[in-house]
């Protein structure tokens, strides 16, 4: 497994195009409302975005992908809703995994996974070790995640690993137990549908990424919305904790405006 800069620890190199993307896909319920159709209706022309998504990442530049697609708190939801959500996962899944394939994208699904049926726990790690030597585009699909959920999976599987270190541990020990310790912190984190906050999505990930929001539902977000979420990036200057004069003496300038 690759190793990858904290951005507390070190200061990771910045690139004009992000190189790992996460988004909370927001605003499917209320697309389909306004236009009078079930919430369901809404969530199957998101799984047409998200195709168009991995599309416009590969074409982008970007190398890594993740989204939200189901929170530890949406089985909160009414069941009928959370039922539809399952069945739509498993069949956008098997219609899609193939198609993934043959683009080079790489698949990965992270959560609490043992919460699924059996036949979609298997599909995923069908579709997993399909695509594990894929090196286009690494999609990460987070089902059952939690931030919270994370870090404490991570403490319990770190104590069970280096009972001899407890009271003494580091970032570094941690983090290789974090479910996306095989990708870099996200560069920009993008939330559709108007809403301002991160709930409860990579808490630990996301400590210095660059924040996007629009109010744009997600069936609507296009690859032009995704550039112009890049352009926002573009001309942010990422400090880590330094100051703007201290960039500009290291020669490291934000980029210029499009």
């Amino acid at each position: 497994m690759a190793t990858f800069t904290s951005s507390t620890q070190a200061i990771p190199s910045v690139n004009d195009v992000p190189r790992h993307i996460a988004m909370i896909m927001d605003g499917n319920g209320r697309w389909a409302k306004q236009r009078f159709l079930p919430r369901v209706a809404g969530h199957k022309r998101g799984v047409d975005t998200v195709r168009a998504m991995v599309k416009a990442c590969i074409s982008q530049g970007i190398e890594y992908l993740t989204l939200f697609a189901f929170s530890s708190e949406n089985w909160r939801r009414p069941a009928d809703e959370v039922s539809f959500l399952m069945n739509l996962f498993f069949t956008a899944l098997q219609s899609e995994i193939g198609r993934m394939h043959a683009n080079g994208v790489r698949l990965h699904v992270v959560g609490d996974l043992q919460a699924f049926e059996p036949r979609l726990l298997a599909l995923i790690r069908e579709g997993e070790a399909l695509t594990a030597n894929n090196t286009c585009l690494t999609l990460t699909i987070a089902a059952n995640y939690g931030g919270r959920w994370d870090i404490l999976q991570a403490a319990n599987q770190l104590a069970l690993a280096h009972p001899e270190k407890v009271g003494h541990y580091t970032e570094a020990d941690l983090i290789p137990h974090l479910v996306t310790a095989y990708a870099p912190e996200p560069d920009l984190f993008i939330r559709t549908g108007g809403e301002q906050r991160i709930s409860n999505f990579l808490l630990w990930q996301l400590a210095y990424s660059e924040f996007y929001f629009t109010d744009t539902l997600w069936p609507d977000f296009t690859d032009t919305a995704l550039s112009e979420a890049i352009r926002s990036y573009q001309q942010r200057e990422r400090r880590f904790g330094r100051t703007g004069d201290q960039i500009k003496s290291a020669g490291v300038l934000p980029a210029p405006s499009l």
